[in-house]
């Protein structure tokens, strides 16, 4: 049924994403097959508006060089005419003007030949401005049909604008519909996720955690040696001496509050570094980084003055004491082998602490 429902999930998920993503490219591709040709014919030079821009110009210079003509009284004069014609023919001679346009070959051969007249002082000044008119004539006739196509153009244009604005605003509706589908389908899918996971996890730390100290339990010390792995660390194992007489006399619920107490001891005395476990009854384990082995006797020697100070009384202590402990400790690289071999050792030391009379510790060379 989960794997059913796994494969339905996906299917819509992936629906979804390929609708969105079919419908961008509708709109990528019409606005690349659509709009840009349109605007690019507009705005391109074999278009209306570069077009006319050159006939205009043009069509300056000729009037300029009539101008000059009529009052042309010197050679000097003549020539500055003549060089405002042959600006004009440069902007006139394009091809897009020889092709559609039968006026601009015999105009721009009067031109050229006109040119050749002045040079060789042929032709007077007047009669060549005279002879201007029909360049001028022609430049005006582009003109005038290159501002109708424009117009044409322009009405074009808008109205495929308008067409276009039309079917990207019912896309944009289509894709920000499936977007805010998708997204609240991925919010619910990610609240559950998110539900599941904080439940693993609280699951896993329940799973590697002691339920009455709150502290790690045997798994959570194999699993930490795990991720130390290459690591040179500390092992140190600790009995509370005659507990069972200390539960006899206050009961259980007095010995689990000491169990509690020994814990917050433990980390105090051997610092935040320090990864704590209860492995069982009352006997706890503490893994930290140590790089020698005085180190580790600095360790064990913190966590014996820090109970001493505590002072937690034992009402049946056989010696009339306080609380004391037995501390085992051994050093060791970290990896599956070496642990076995560390945790073997600490609990010799430990062991033979106990059997010197307890209350005190020991350590072991390094594993």
């Amino acid at each position: 049924m989960s794997v059913r429902w796994g494969v339905h999930r996906l299917f819509n998920w992936l629906s979804l994403s390929l609708m969105s993503f079919v419908g961008l490219m509708v709109l990528i591709v019409y606005e690349a097959r659509w709009v840009y040709p349109e605007i690019q014919a507009y705005f391109s030079q074999t278009g209306s508006l570069t077009g006319q821009q050159l006939a205009t110009r043009a069509r300056g210079y000729v009037q300029r060089a009539q101008e000059e003509l009529l009052v042309a009284a010197s050679p000097l004069e003549i020539n500055s005419a003549r060089h405002s014609l042959e600006l004009a023919y440069g902007l006139f001679d394009v091809d897009v003007y020889r092709q559609k346009y039968a006026c601009t070959e015999p105009s721009l051969a009067l031109m050229d030949e006109l040119a050749e007249l002045l040079d060789t002082q042929q032709v007077a000044p007047f009669d060549a401005a005279h002879a201007l008119f029909i360049p001028v004539q022609c430049l005006t006739r582009i003109e005038m049909n290159q501002l109708d196509q424009r117009g044409m153009v322009i009405n074009d244009f808008s109205s495929s604008t308008r067409r276009h604005h039309q079917i990207l605003t019912y896309l944009s509706v289509l894709i920000f519909a499936l977007g805010l589908l998708f997204w609240i389908m991925h919010q619910r899918q990610l609240k559950r996720t998110e539900r599941a996971n904080s439940e693993k996890i609280a699951w896993m730390a329940r799973a590697m955690c002691d339920p009455l100290t709150g502290i790690g339990n045997r798994s959570a010390l194999y699993q930490d040696v795990a991720a130390y792995t290459g690591c040179s660390m500390g092992l140190i194992l600790v009995d509370i001496d005659f507990f069972k007489q200390y539960n006899d006399a206050l009961g259980h619920p007095e010995g689990d509050c000491l169990l509690r107490r020994l814990a917050r001891l433990l980390k105090s005395a051997l610092g935040e570094q320090a990864r704590l476990y209860r492995l069982g009854g009352d006997e706890f384990a503490a893994l930290l980084p140590c790089p020698n082995d005085q180190m580790l006797v600095h360790h064990c020697e913190a966590l014996q003055l820090g109970l001493e100070e505590a002072q937690c009384h034992h009402p049946a202590h056989p010696d009339n004491k306080d609380v004391t402990l037995s501390i085992g400790g051994a050093r060791f690289v970290a990896d599956a082998t070496s642990f076995a071999a560390a945790y073997e050792a600490a609990d010799k030391a430990l062991y033979q602490v106990k059997t010197a009379g307890r209350d005190g510790w020991q350590i072991t060379a390094s594993a």
